[in-house]
């Protein structure tokens, strides 16, 4: 269940259900509703105690989710809402693997031959719960952010056998994304002129360097390691979460995404997190030349990506949700333009 604990978003798993524990709702739907009796029907057909309980969860924003209990134990269950029998397989493939690696992620129950089962017409996944904690921005220190780029150098040196190249698109690719600006062009907004002219001006210089982006290391990407899909028991990370987006692309990418998120208090960057989130990747999952050439053109795109996204898919449509407010990607994007996020880059590229 999610609720709000010490100003920052926790998952309380093994609380109980009462009035004290207040669902955070962030702009997000419960898509499927299950009952009781989808529960105990899941909980039979995954070899469960009988459910006694069921919640749903108000986190996420494709998928259904519910905390079921099972006597004294608490199952995350997850409706799959719009994939195919594939996905959820790759995924569930994904995350096995990465577990048996080492990186810290969740894994869904084995059921018969697959780890997902089939009820109501719906793909149902059915995961352990995890207790742990996400951190706020303000929290995060530089020992949290080297556990990260730990973290995420690991999932990268763990699937790169499995997933060395292309292969699984993601749905976010930079033609993609790059084409939302027709979107917000047409909304004929005139407070948003100068953000895409800023925008136009910012993907000119990430075009004009495609091809050191083309050389860098490529292979199985996270694409969204951000904050909220991290739990941490005090110092210590216990899942990494959220493989949906996984798919083929630019490893520097992957770890740019990481940079913009946890690296930045309100619009000032930390480097003492940077360079502590670099080192502690670069350890686990060593740059090669390409790879430290591409990291200032990532930096960028990736703070491009998520400026355009959150103009399409908050503010566009007025989603009130202050913590997709596209102006906290866009000072990024002024940033690493400037000749300070410029030095930036280069010196976290030497570290």
């Amino acid at each position: 269940m999610l609720g709000r604990q010490g100003g920052s978003l926790r998952i309380v798993h093994g609380a109980d259900d009462s009035a004290d524990a207040i669902l955070y709702a962030r702009a997000v739907a419960t898509f499927t509703v299950l009952d009781l009796s989808d529960a105990q029907a899941v909980a039979a057909a995954a070899g469960l105690p009988a459910a006694t309980a069921i919640t749903p969860i108000a986190a996420g924003t494709i998928n259904s989710n519910f905390c079921v209990r099972c006597g004294e134990v608490r199952w995350f269950v997850r409706v799959n809402e719009g994939k195919r029998e594939a996905d959820v397989a790759w995924e569930a493939e994904l995350v096995t693997a990465l577990a048996a690696g080492g990186v810290p992620t969740p894994v869904p129950r084995r059921i018969g031959d697959a780890r997902y089962l089939h009820h109501r017409g719906l793909w149902i996944s059915v995961f352990p719960w995890v207790d742990g904690a996400i951190r706020a921005a303000a929290e995060v220190s530089p020992a949290d952010a080297a556990a990260l780029g730990h973290a995420l150098g690991t999932i990268h040196q763990v699937a790169r056998p499995r997933w060395p190249g292309l292969g699984r698109t993601g749905i976010y690719q930079w033609a993609d994304v790059v084409g939302r600006l027709t979107t917000i062009a047409a909304a004929d907004r005139p407070e948003l002129a100068p953000v895409l002219a800023e925008l136009t001006a910012a993907i000119a210089e990430v075009d004009a360097a495609a091809g050191a982006r083309a050389a860098a290391s490529h292979g199985l990407i996270h694409g969204d390691l951000f904050r909220d899909n991290v739990l941490w028991q005090g110092a210590q990370i216990v899942a990494v979460l959220d493989f949906e987006q996984a798919s083929s692309g630019s490893l520097v990418y992957d770890a740019a995404v990481a940079i913009n998120d946890w690296c930045w208090t309100g619009a000032a960057l930390d480097g003492a997190r940077a360079h502590a989130l670099v080192a502690a990747y670069r350890a686990a999952a060593p740059w090669a030349p390409a790879d430290r050439a591409a990291l200032a053109v990532e930096l960028l795109a990736a703070a491009i990506r998520f400026t355009i996204t959150r103009l399409t898919d908050v503010y566009l449509r007025q989603v009130d949700n202050p913590d997709k407010d596209y102006r906290a990607f866009l000072a990024r994007v002024r940033f690493w333009r400037s000749p300070e996020g410029a030095a930036m880059s280069t010196a976290l590229a030497d570290h």
